[in-house]
């Protein structure tokens, strides 16, 4: 790819950029959007803030939103949006922390000496290959390739001197998110299941006594969980019917016809199908409360109850799961080969002759290969998550944190492996399976191709980098189904329990790949790094407006994503240097291939210290914190109550918020 198809793909991505950023500035003030750009925790101030009355400035593009989101501190952002908010934006942090050293490094050291790495004749720069920016371009056996390796060297310590504070940091807030939490009736209880079934004895009979013997001293009672089928649709029904009514207590009726039938406001006539009568009927005395009732009893047993334990036979549901995630892979190789095919026009002319009439025009060649690869591949990437998210359903999480962050990894190796091997890979099946096969091949490998794909990466990098941040903003899905609800069918689309949550399994896997990038890109085709730095940067805005204003938090994990970031990150630092190793090998430079040796070990060790000293932290709750929050409500009295909140709490015609289930453990397994 030439250095013109770039800048065209750069300049294509800019403009949407500018164009999304400007959209989003002006339909953010009007006030029937207010339930689409600010979520329900911050909907009364904006709506006082906001005027009926037609203003000039509401159609003025104003840069105002990003002096909002700039303004809230962290801990302000702990306290409204919770720790999961907070651990994603230090990701962001840390991201723009050590791609800044990175740049630095790279852009005013290692690019000049890709450039000039060998003697040749230059042409005009807007002509340039992109391989002459990468270290391709540097010839076997040059001693500037010491300098190579010293950049890699700085890279790797920083990031794990920041890693490492980072962890710190977080293990901290995440002890005081654990302290500092009210009392949970969670923290007493977990889901026990496959309790065997006995010949002489009943379930309830045996749940009681196998506890009463092994756990005695913490044994206080179990909720049987009952397969009630129908009758528990019928109670669920009966509670959104409930929700639905119960305003219309509040509203003053007349006697006049109203119509039953919603008009969608492009034709007239009116609708007289029924009557609404006032005072018909008093909801509030109608209504049955629908507390813990023995008709659950009548219902089919299951083999499950809310004890404390941990579960058996869930493994085949795991190991189903990853042969059908392995399979999905395999399957989404078909539309990576067609994007592969379009970066390389040689073969794309070979395989479809027909192009070859239109890809002699200069235009043509740079939208093809310089821009409309990424997009090909981003459309097809869009149907990921939802499939991730169903598997991980399917596989058997109690909570919806715990299928966020199932999901998240699923698409985290999804991503990867598609976009960072299969496209180093040449997306050959059979090459891949070779690479497997042959690890021994596999830094040299990934040398020799890792350099001439850099510049799919960096296309990659604005598409669904730069653009998709700034379609985030708008918000397209949802703006557009609440202008269909307001103005076409006629309904109330401001429904506060349609806010919806922020997808961490689909941006977490986005930040950590660019980040993989990053360090496997940065000595080898170090132009990457401006585009990156871009990106970190308008992220840290975008997602801190969409957090603090657009989705709103129905359950928090305590910061379990940060293990997740961080072994991905060194995944990543351990992956570059030995892509580095084999470069260093394939140009015959035996002291900087060298010195990567101990550079891989070093980080390995770090990595291993790292996870006897924090990883335990998320695993499970520290003795020391949960003793003392015991004595607390002891000498409180809240024990007394939570002990009798326990008895009807997860009774299955009560409202059940299954996110209390926080992190699958409680006081009791400590």
């Amino acid at each position: 790819m030439k250095l013109d198809a770039l800048l065209t793909s750069a300049g294509i991505n800019i403009g949407l950029c500018v164009f999304f950023i400007s959209l989003y500035s002006v339909v953010r003030k009007q006030p029937s959007n207010l339930y689409v750009y600010f979520g329900r925790s911050t909907l009364t101030q904006e709506r006082k803030k906001s005027n009926d009355s037609f203003k000039i400035g509401r159609i003025l593009p104003t840069p105002a939103w990003i002096l909002e989101a700039w303004g809230p501190t962290e801990d302000e952002i702990l306290a409204s949006v919770g720790l999961d908010a907070v651990v994603f934006l230090r990701m962001i942090v840390f991201s723009i922390r050590i791609f800044s050293i990175a740049f630095l490094i790279c852009m005013f050291g290692v690019l000049p000496l890709n450039y000039y790495g060998q003697e040749m004749t230059h042409n005009r720069m807007a002509r340039e290959s992109l391989e002459v920016f990468t270290i391709v371009n540097v010839k076997e056996g040059s001693q500037w390739l010491w300098f190579h390796c010293l950049a890699l060297h700085i890279i790797s310590f920083s990031a794990c001197t920041l890693l490492y504070f980072e962890y710190q940091r977080i293990s901290k807030l995440r002890l005081d998110h654990v302290i500092a939490c009210p009392p949970k009736l969670s923290h007493f209880t977990i889901l026990v299941r496959s309790i065997p079934r006995l010949e002489d004895m009943p379930r309830d009979d045996a749940i009681k006594v196998f506890f009463i013997t092994y756990h005695g001293m913490s044994y206080l009672s179990h909720q049987r969980i009952y397969q009630s089928g129908a009758f528990h649709k019928f109670m669920t029904n009966a509670e959104k019917l409930c929700r639905k009514f119960v305003p219309l207590r509040a509203l003053s009726f007349n006697f006049k016809r109203i119509p039953a039938i919603n008009r969608c406001g492009l034709c007239g006539g009116t609708s007289r199908s029924y009557d609404l009568h006032d005072n018909a009927f008093d909801i509030e005395e109608r209504r049955t409360p629908l507390s813990c009732s023995g008709s659950g009893q009548r219902e089919e047993d299951s083999s499950a109850a809310l004890v404390f334990f941990k579960t058996r036979q869930l493994w085949i549901r795991r190991l189903s799961i990853v042969v059908a995630t392995i399979l999905f892979l395999f399957l989404f190789l078909i539309p990576v080969t067609f994007v592969q095919g379009l970066t390389q026009l040689d073969t794309l002319q070979q395989k479809l002759p027909f192009l070859r009439g239109i890809l002699t025009k200069k235009y043509m060649i740079q939208l093809v290969t310089g821009y409309l690869p990424s997009v090909i591949l981003l459309v097809f990437f869009y149907s990921v998550p939802p499939i991730m998210m169903l598997f991980s359903t399917v596989e058997g999480a109690i909570s919806r944190s715990g299928r966020k962050k199932s999901a998240c990894c699923k698409v985290l190796y999804f991503t990867i492996w598609n976009v960072f091997f299969v496209n180093v890979l040449s997306a050959s099946v059979i090459h891949q399976l070779m690479f497997i096969s042959q690890p021994k091949d596999i830094p040299f490998v990934l040398a020799r191709t890792l350099p001439g794909q850099a510049t799919f990466f960096i296309t990659y990098v604005l598409t669904s980098g730069w653009t998709s941040l700034c379609a985030e903003l708008v918000q397209c899905f949802s703006l557009t189904y609440n202008l269909l609800q307001k103005h076409v069918f006629r309904k109330k689309a401001d429904d506060p329990n349609k806010v919806p949550t922020f997808p961490y399994h689909t941006e977490v896997p986005r930040v950590l790949l660019f980040g993989l990038l990053g360090f496997t890109c940065s000595i080898l085709a170090p132009l990457i790094l401006p585009f990156l730095m871009v990106y970190f940067s308008l992220g840290y805005l975008v997602y801190r407006n969409q957090m603090l204003n657009v989705y709103r938090t129905k359950y928090e994990s305590g910061g379990q994503l940060w293990p997740v970031v961080h072994n991905t990150t060194i995944f990543s630092l351990v992956l570059a240097q030995i892509i580095a190793l084999g470069v260093f090998g394939l140009k015959k430079s035996t002291v900087a291939s060298g010195f990567m040796i101990p550079l891989v070990i070093f980080t390995l060790l770090f990595h291993e210290y790292c996870r006897k000293r924090f990883l335990p932290i998320f695993k499970k709750f520290s003795a020391q914190a949960l003793v003392e929050m015991d004595r607390q409500d002891e000498m409180s009295g809240k024990m007394e109550e939570i002990h009798k909140l326990l008895q009807s709490a997860y009774c299955q015609t009560a409202t059940i918020h299954e996110d209390e289930l926080v992190d699958g453990c409680s006081r009791e397994d400590n």
